[in-house]
């Protein structure tokens, strides 16, 4: 016999994280402690730049967007970017930016095959741009983009990560998304050259393309 598929209004009634994915349920663990404050930072910086240009809303985690493709209905994204309605219910769309923060279990063959899949739905969706956020390697963010999903831009610790052309003009120093980044930023504010506010454009010299 044939199970039952998932339908949004299960979603609705599930009690954590999680998402619709080829009719069924998927539940999502607990965010830790390092990916949750860079998840926290992330939005919080969309949020001022949100306040800032009167455009679009700042989301955080467990958030669920409602789309319509074959084999998904929806995405819980770490952090996000929507320009649409704030209703009660899950939002309509994917969103324009997204984040995913790896946690503990996003390691492996396995795991980089799944997020790169997510990262495929995000784009069909309408996604314009998502950053994948490693906070254990050398190469914290990666931006990858709807018109050149397999050339992700590549941001390190020192530099001001970007999320053109979703976000434009938005950018976070990639210091921002570890704990000592109180140090960092007075560092920074006592002098660097490099110091960038949120909201800023990166510089040329801390972007680096991978081919």
């Amino acid at each position: 016999m044939r199970t039952r598929e998932a339908t949004l209004e299960d979603l609705a009634r599930e009690p954590g994280k999680a998402e619709l994915v080829n009719g069924r349920i998927v539940r999502m663990s607990p965010t830790g402690g390092l990916p949750g404050y860079a998840g926290r930072e992330i939005v919080a910086s969309l949020h001022a730049y949100s306040r800032r240009t009167g455009v679009g809303y700042a989301i955080p985690d467990n958030v669920a967007f409602v789309v319509n493709l074959p084999h998904r209905r929806s995405f819980s994204p770490d952090a996000a970017f929507y320009v649409g309605e704030l209703g009660m219910g899950f939002l309509e769309g994917a969103p324009r930016f997204a984040v995913e923060v790896r946690s503990e279990s996003d390691y492996g063959p396995a795991a980089e095959r799944r997020l790169a899949s997510k990262r495929a739905d995000y784009f069909a969706a309408g996604t314009l741009a998502v950053w994948d956020v490693d906070l254990l390697g050398a190469d914290v963010v990666r931006v990858h983009r709807a018109d050149a999903p397999q050339r992700p831009t590549v941001y390190r610790r020192g530099d001001v990560a970007e999320a053109e052309p979703a976000v434009p003009g938005w950018s976070m120093p990639v210091d921002d998304l570890f704990p000592d980044a109180t140090t960092s930023r007075t560092a920074r504010l006592g002098g660097r050259s490099r110091r960038h506010a949120a909201g800023h454009a990166a510089p040329a010299r801390s972007r680096r393309r991978r081919r």
